[in-house]
């Protein structure tokens, strides 16, 4: 089952299920936000499907218009924006050591491994613990909250100052935090983890600065299980030409951790486990335009598909124009 978030053409918000990738999209009855539809089924003792299952089904709608229209949401958010977290894992898949290594291996020793790679290691050698253990711990970074977050069709707007914007195709995990303080998984989305590669690259210190950029997630979430294999297309789109295309692999058969430790490692803090609190936690990739020499400009879509996740995600690239003037701190 797939679900979204929309507005209609009235101007209500509402919420679209779909019961596969082939079927229509229905309302759910009595529902305006995701969030709400799952502190609903929490409370019921439920699963979201059920708990969608047990509304009925609404008037149909068209998700595919209503993107083109821009009134397709992110399929999860939060009423107050502070209270949504986009935070992510990298080092996470098979091959994204190469690709990392690559961007800040420096001249050095064949034998002396930068820290990307013995990061990867890690994840190698521990990221897949046994039932009831705790494994490696991966790379994590802060993204920012719900005013990062970017509507699917919405432009990705990098700030004057970037260096760099490119896409990042990824899975991203979606949660809502219970009344107790239990996470609760509702699903999986496409996900552009965008970032400024460049500044990561000038130094490896600087990858916090480089992940504070906006992201985008959706259409649709997927709900249920992620699939062990997860493989789709990355697109960079320049004048109504691809000019850069590659698939991208998900999915813990090509990740070097599983789910449950990137999971643990980051529900382990109690600051990500307030009641009411949505977090986006996006999963990691080896694949990046950037990798193979493209530099994106503004005016360039990105797209990224893949079928079992429903509608593709795009997102068109904008810059701010650069203010070179440093921020003024007024003193009280």
């Amino acid at each position: 089952m797939f679900l979204s978030q929309l507005t209609l053409s009235g101007g209500d918000r509402a919420v679209a299920a779909r019961p596969d990738e082939d079927g229509a999209a229905h309302l759910v009855p009595g529902a305006q936000s995701t969030r709400d539809l799952a502190l609903a089924a929490i409370a019921a003792g439920r699963s979201l499907a059920d708990e969608v299952e047990a509304r009925g089904q609404g008037r149909a709608v068209d998700l595919a218009a209503a993107l083109a229209e821009g009134r397709l949401l992110l399929p999860l958010d939060h009423p107050d924006p502070a209270h949504l977290h986009l935070t992510g894992t990298g080092l996470t898949h098979l091959g994204s050591a190469a690709t990392r290594d690559a961007m800040h291996q420096k001249e050095q020793a064949r034998e002396d491994l930068t820290d990307s790679m013995k990061m990867f290691r890690m994840g190698l050698e521990g990221g897949k613990p046994g039932a009831g253990q705790i494994g490696a711990q991966p790379e994590w970074f802060y993204k920012g909250n719900g005013h990062a977050a970017v509507a699917p069709g919405a432009a990705l707007t990098s700030p004057g100052f970037a260096l760099d914007a490119g896409e990042e195709p990824e899975i991203a995990g979606l949660y809502v935090i219970g009344p107790d303080g239990t996470p609760f998984r509702l699903g999986f989305a496409l996900a552009n983890e965008f970032s400024d590669h460049v500044t990561e690259r000038g130094n490896y210190l600087w990858l916090a600065h480089s992940k504070l950029r906006p992201a985008s997630f959706g259409p649709e979430m997927l709900l249920g299980d992620l699939p062990g294999h997860v493989e789709g297309a990355s697109r960079v789109i320049r004048d109504g030409r691809v000019i850069w295309e590659k698939p991208f692999l998900s999915g813990e058969a090509n990740m070097s951790h599983s789910l449950g430790n990137l999971e643990h490692h980051h529900f382990k803090y109690d600051l990500f486990r307030q009641p009411g609190d949505v977090h986006v936690h996006f999963f990691g990739t080896a694949t990046l335009s950037f990798a193979d020499g493209i530099a994106t400009r503004p005016g360039d879509e990105f797209e990224i598909a893949c079928d079992a996740f429903g509608l593709p995600l795009r997102n068109l690239l904008t810059q701010q124009p650069n203010d070179a003037a440093p921020v003024a701190v007024a003193a009280l």
